[in-house]
């Protein structure tokens, strides 16, 4: 499904047709926006383990116990190592506060992520079970994607051009002028993935595994186009 609507007021101008001394020539800039909804089909997420420890060697120790098994756990539910990147890990020392009285050291808490890029939707929420089961206690995500979005946002170029075009021979027309040639096609940023709601929902196989609903990811595209006047 595409859909598509005019997200900045044309302008009509006039400017030189060949110098700054020539005649002028009226062009019109019309900026218009390009919409495609596409079912993602990989989402991203982290896991990791967060310790604490009277020590900085204790915490670091108790935290790499715990991630071995978290990234175990990762690789037997079948993500590929390509798909598995250590994606923070910190130590920091850990005080208390009291009114009018220096810090007091506490310990230190040691921290680990994972990103995990999960190709399967179906799989999502048995691997969210598997990453607390075996020791994960900081999730987060997931952020859903469409893997090779170049062909979708193409669909959005297309559906921004013609707008783009439809609304130029509009507002020539109202000012009795016709569309001669394009000048210039500039893109911007489009809005970004937004999820949305669909009406089918991947349910887990077990009863108590995690529910995941992918949504539906809506890509955009801006073009600014400029189109000379006759």
């Amino acid at each position: 499904m595409i859909r598509h609507l005019l997200t900045a007021a044309a302008l009509i101008a006039a400017v030189p047709a060949l110098a700054d001394d020539g005649p002028k020539v009226p062009t019109l800039t019309v900026s218009a926006e390009g919409h495609t909804d596409r079912a993602p089909d990989v989402a991203d997420l982290s896991g990791g383990v967060v310790t604490t420890a009277a020590t900085a060697a204790s915490a670091m120790a108790a935290n790499a116990t715990q991630m071995t098994a978290v990234v175990a756990a990762v690789r037997k539910a079948g993500i590929a190592e390509r798909d598995i990147q250590t994606s923070g890990l910190s130590l920091a020392p850990q005080y208390k506060y009291q009114d009018n009285q220096p810090p007091v050291l506490t310990g230190y808490q040691a921290t680990n992520s994972v990103s995990l890029r999960v190709r399967k939707l179906n799989d999502a929420g048995r691997l969210v079970d598997a990453l607390v089961a075996a020791g994960a206690n900081q999730i987060s995500g997931p952020n859903f994607l469409v893997d090779a979005a170049d062909a979708a946002l193409d669909e959005a170029r297309v559906a921004a051009v013609a707008t783009a075009r439809a609304r130029a021979d509009l507002y020539a027309k109202a000012a009795g002028l016709h569309v001669k040639r394009i000048v210039s096609i500039s893109e911007s940023g489009g809005e970004g993935p937004v999820i949305r709601p669909m009406a089918m929902m991947l349910r887990a196989k077990a009863a108590d595994s995690t529910p995941v609903v992918p949504g539906e990811v809506s890509l955009a595209i801006t073009v600014n186009i400029v189109f000379e006047l006759e």
